[in-house]
């Protein structure tokens, strides 16, 4: 997630609580810089407050959507106005909502916007007899519900996108952690064994393989 919004607390409130959701959330305070940030990264959601110093919220939503970005839009303001809204979807954005607001209306907004995503992104990913659900955050091996963390969850959805590919340190980072990691840790190596220790031990599997020098790699077959 790429939260874009000048007011430093409310920012900082808002990654916190979409990471300690299991999201990886990224914060830029100018839309300069989300706009260079979202061109970066595929992000599945971006939060964008209207009013922002420099250009504001409906200036980079249309830049976005001009330069080909089409991760959803969900657009913060304190203009509750019909025209406001009218203004803020026609210059691109999914949805609306207006300050002050429940973080739970946010969270069930998001998930909203996440299945209206296109028709590659399926509503449950399944490889092999591994299921996973991105909106009800649940994975299941056969008829046994996983029980993973948010971090753990993420890494799985990764692999669960790509099954067969090779995916490296850096791709698995930019799927599960924000910018603010350091990658020169050994951290996705010890969640990607915290995962096989779910996902393929207790079912005497071997999905999750090892590609040496090169990073992680889940069986289309799962294992």
């Amino acid at each position: 997630m790429l939260v874009v919004e000048d007011e430093k607390k409310l920012a900082d409130l808002l990654a916190r609580g979409l990471r300690e959701e299991g999201h990886a959330a990224d914060v830029a305070a100018h839309g300069e810089d989300a706009l260079w940030m979202a061109r970066a990264v595929d992000y599945d959601a971006i939060v964008l407050d209207v009013m922002l110093p420099g250009r504001d919220g409906l200036d980079v939503c249309r830049e976005l959507r001009k330069s080909g970005v089409w991760s959803p839009v969900l657009m913060l303001t304190a203009r509750d106005a019909v025209e406001d809204r009218i203004e803020g979807l026609d210059s691109g954005a999914d949805d609306y909502l207006v300050k002050p607001f429940a973080f739970s209306e946010l969270l069930a907004r998001l998930r909203a916007l996440a299945r209206r995503a296109p028709p590659e992104r399926p509503v449950v990913l399944e490889v092999g007899d591994l299921r996973l659900d991105p909106g009800g955050h649940r994975a299941w091996r056969g008829e046994t519900e996983l029980e993973l963390s948010a971090r753990e969850f993420a890494l799985l959805e990764a692999f669960m996108r790509r099954p067969g590919q090779v995916l490296s340190r850096l791709q698995l980072t930019e799927s599960a952690w924000d910018l603010h990691y350091d990658g020169r840790s050994n951290l996705v190596d010890v969640y990607v064994r915290y995962l096989r220790q779910k996902i393929d031990r207790p079912f005497d599997r071997h999905g999750l393989e090892t590609v040496r020098r090169a990073g992680y790699r889940l069986r289309e077959d799962s294992g």
